[in-house]
């Protein structure tokens, strides 16, 4: 059955989770977690949790899906040992070297790839399983189709995010909150800039970025016949009535295929913006995008949702007594579902004067578990004839298998764990870093550029295999590497090995990889792989893993700051972004289309205007629909190359976007005459402030 996984941002949460007929939860514990904004559990409440969940028969997920510095990996290997030995369930995870910390530690505890890997095709899937993954939870983007093709063909568990709020970007590929305010929502401290209102070309009281919530209710058990084995609900920080109102509609829509007019509105009551929408069916457009008007939950539906989770305890494991009351012996045992045995002993019975026990009788007693977690389904009895035993002594061996058998399931075997190794350190280079360029548009691609002779000249795949005569004259001049989109869904897969295989019969021998799912398509095609910014590389365990991956260099994480990157395992060749407008967001829908109705984004470009006045523009994300949303001020660096001399870095890396020729030529030049540093086009980003 198609497993129901609802969040847990707080004791109270959980409790109405489990209640309303989670058959998991997942939730964090300190620092490391999407959601640092939630009240979350301490160590001591971890282990809590754990207990009641598993009483109860609810596993428990740990979120461990942020990204993780050096200094902070001694506490984040503390805790992935506290929690296996407390009885988490799963991992939730993101970062590749916490992937790997966990795999060293605890062995035996799943790992859940999280929806901050940017998992959207079958390759990526794949790749996670290679890394000892046993589950990976999908992009919310992906359509019934997508997700289908993933599950027929998927080695390991798929899992879907199936209510709640929608990111606008592609979960782990969002900087906005980070550029804005230094709230980096891959280290769960997301500011939702998103829901803010923005302007095309200037201020206006418009949300282009702000979705309404995902609502998939109706197609649940569609989700079950297509091999889901998850279905996630969103929301770990909203209050703990938001959780048992929507558990409880999912619940009964898996449990009975239906769903009502009134299950549509409790989930409207708990929370919505003008709405609900969902990219399952495949339709994107304006018709997705809402806002929050008012609180539509008054008190009385309040405390009616409290009380799902706080009068009573709801029976929800099934459980089997076994009774034999002999003159010489008293004994009763309890079974649950999961192989647990507790047998109790009683006073022996004695011969009835009036009243004889009866297996009925027996059973009567027995079956009164209210209170308890359990529901007796069934009682077996051998009794013999002619004896009698109080109400008062069966209640008691009731009470004491019950208490038994709940210690028993909250026990946990000992964990297998490991110790972490001692993860290696590579020096970097000592020498002033090369140069690399990325271009976005053919007509970047000048003469001074060429003369410039970067280490590697990026240039976007699609450009490649428009023209093969430029193409293979390219090559000849430059070290070219072919960048592949990072998104690249199982519909786009086709298309991209079969331009893969063109560009490298035209003299390609390399690619450059945003995402975790194009590294096996790249090396099936005989192509070696550099890491971009996008696989969010910010560790030295992380960029260890891309040297296991053989990739042949990495551009780190603009979100780390100088001293991280100084600091960092250079395991493989490392860049850094040192020019350009940063990519912040990259969407499914077309911003484009939201301007003007119509997309136009093969042809036209725009921009978004916040209420401060700052300008955002938009692209087209290569050769597809998608947007791409970019920083107006552009990344600067050049004034300073000395300091970046000192990081240990193979290249920094010039990101042309919006510039035209002339711009091009002009960066170029201010490459070995530097330009003033203007604060008022210019940001240094993130390396000097960093992130929380």
């Amino acid at each position: 059955m198609l497993e129901l996984l609802a969040p847990a941002g707080s004791m109270e949460a959980l409790r109405a989770a489990v209640q309303n007929g989670a058959n998991a939860v997942y939730l964090g514990c300190g620092p490391f977690n999407a959601r640092q904004s939630a009240k979350n559990f301490t160590p001591q409440t971890l282990i809590e949790a754990v207990k009641y969940c598993h009483i109860r028969g609810v596993a428990v997920h740990l979120t461990l899906n942020t990204l993780v510095s050096d200094k902070e990996t001694p506490e984040a290997t503390a805790l992935i040992r506290h929690a296996a030995t407390a009885g988490v369930d799963a991992f939730i995870v993101q970062d590749l070297g916490i992937i790997s910390l966990c795999r060293q530690i605890a062995p035996n505890i799943s790992l859940h790839g999280s929806t901050q890997m940017t998992v959207h095709s079958l390759a990526g899937v794949q790749f996670c399983a290679g890394l000892g993954m046993s589950r990976v939870v999908l992009s919310r983007e992906l359509s019934r189709e997508e997700i289908r093709y993933i599950c027929q063909n998927s080695p390991i568990e798929i899992e879907v995010f199936g209510h709640g709020a929608l990111c606008m970007c592609y979960s782990g590929q969002c900087y906005l909150s980070a550029a804005i305010g230094g709230r980096s929502g891959n280290r769960g401290r997301c500011a939702q800039p998103c829901r803010q209102s923005y302007g095309y070309g200037r201020w206006e009281n418009k949300y282009p970025l702000s979705l309404k919530d995902n609502c998939t209710v109706q197609f649940v058990k569609d989700m079950e016949n297509i091999g889901v084995a998850s279905l996630k609900l969103e929301g770990r920080m909203k209050r703990a009535e938001y959780v048992a109102a929507v558990t409880q509609v999912y619940r009964h829509a898996i449990d009975t295929g239906r769903v009502t007019p009134e299950m549509m509105a409790q989930l409207e009551t708990a929370f919505n913006r003008q709405g609900f929408t969902d990219y399952y069916t495949g339709k994107t457009g304006s018709h997705m995008f809402g806002i929050r008007e008012d609180d539509t939950a008054n008190e009385r539906w309040c405390k009616q949702m409290r009380q799902s989770y706080e009068t009573a305890e709801n029976p929800l494991v099934n459980i089997e007594f076994q009774a034999i009351i002999h003159p010489e012996q008293t004994l009763l045992r309890v079974l649950d579902g999961d192989g647990h045995i507790c047998t109790v002993t009683g006073p022996a019975a004695e011969v009835a004067r009036t009243t004889v026990l009866t297996h009925d009788d027996l059973e009567a007693r027995l079956s009164k578990t209210g209170g308890t977690p359990y529901r007796c389904v069934r009682v077996q009895s051998d009794i013999t004839p002619g004896l009698t035993l109080s109400a008062a002594a069966i209640n008691a061996l009731r009470r004491d298998a019950l208490n038994k058998l709940t210690v028993l399931r909250a026990r946990r075997e000992t964990p297998v764990l490991g110790r972490a190794d001692k993860t290696p350190h590579y020096s970097g280079l000592r020498a002033r870093p090369d140069f690399t360029v990325q271009v976005t548009t053919r007509e970047q691609i000048t003469k001074k550029l060429l003369d410039f002779k970067p280490a590697v000249l990026y240039v976007p795949l699609h450009i490649l295999c428009e023209d093969a005569a430029f193409t293979q004259a390219l090559v000849t001049q430059v070290n070219v590497c072919a960048v592949l989109p990072r998104v690249a869904t199982d519909r786009d897969m086709p298309q991209l090995r079969q331009d893969m295989l063109n560009v490298k019969a035209l003299g390609v021998r390399e690619v450059l990889v945003g995402n975790v799912g194009l590294i096996l398509p790249a090396r099936e095609c005989g192509l070696k792989a550099r890491g971009d910014f996008g696989l969010n590389l910010y560790n030295s365990g992380s960029v260890n893993c891309a040297r296991d991956l053989q990739l042949r260099s990495a551009c780190l994480s603009f979100e780390m700051t100088l001293p991280q990157i100084r600091d960092v395992s250079k395991a493989v060749p490392c860049e850094l972004l040192a020019y350009g407008r940063l990519p912040l967001m990259i969407t499914e829908n077309c911003l484009i289309q939201g301007r003007t109705g119509q997309c136009t984004c093969r042809t036209g470009a725009t921009k978004l205007t916040d209420k401060t006045g700052a300008e955002f523009p938009v692209m087209k994300d290569g050769n597809t629909c998608r947007s791409v949303l970019l920083n107006g001020k552009k990344l600067y660096w050049l004034d300073r190359q000395e300091d970046l001399s000192r990081l240990g870095l193979w290249a920094t890396r010039l990101l042309f976007t919006t510039e035209n020729p002339g711009e091009v030529d002009r960066i170029l030049t201010a490459c070995r005459n530097p330009i003033p540093f203007d604060p008022g086009a210019c940001t240094r980003g993130l390396y000097l402030r960093g992130v929380e």
